[in-house]
């Protein structure tokens, strides 16, 4: 198996704070401080970075982050995707294991349900800065 060049694997013996091994994924939203409270609760993971115009979250193993940046040009994207208005670039996936409790928390942290669902075991979701993200049992 290689690796990506110009990147050290850590080891998971090393502590967190002394490998240089994350990767995540970053959200532009119009409130990034909001976004990241949404999903700091949502998935229970703590906010590891805040400044101005960017926060940080990531769960308790701290292999990957979640991040969010304010964009004041921000265009919310609509679900499903609607010709002529700006469309989703990505998606994030949580499995679950009981879907309508986890639909219920979301929407009580204010994720909106669309009304097209494309399966039976996922719920398409949309975060309060119109991200979609999916909740799926396996």
């Amino acid at each position: 198996m290689s690796f990506m060049r110009g990147r050290k694997v850590g080891d998971p013996a090393t502590p967190r704070d002394d490998r240089n091994d994350y990767w995540g994924v970053v959200l532009d939203a119009p409130d990034a401080h909001a976004l990241a409270r949404f999903y700091s609760e949502l998935l229970g993971w703590r906010i590891v970075k805040e400044e101005e115009h960017d926060v940080t979250i990531a769960p308790p193993d701290g292999v990957a982050y979640l991040a969010f940046q304010t964009e004041r040009h921000f265009v919310r994207p609509v679900w499903p995707a609607t010709e002529g208005r700006q469309q989703m670039q990505l998606h994030l996936d949580f499995e679950v294991s009981d879907l309508e409790e986890a639909v219920a928390h979301a929407a009580e942290l204010g994720a909106e349900l669309p009304s097209f669902q494309p399966q039976d075991n996922v719920r398409v979701m949309v975060d309060p800065a119109g991200h979609p993200f999916c909740l799926y049992t396996g």
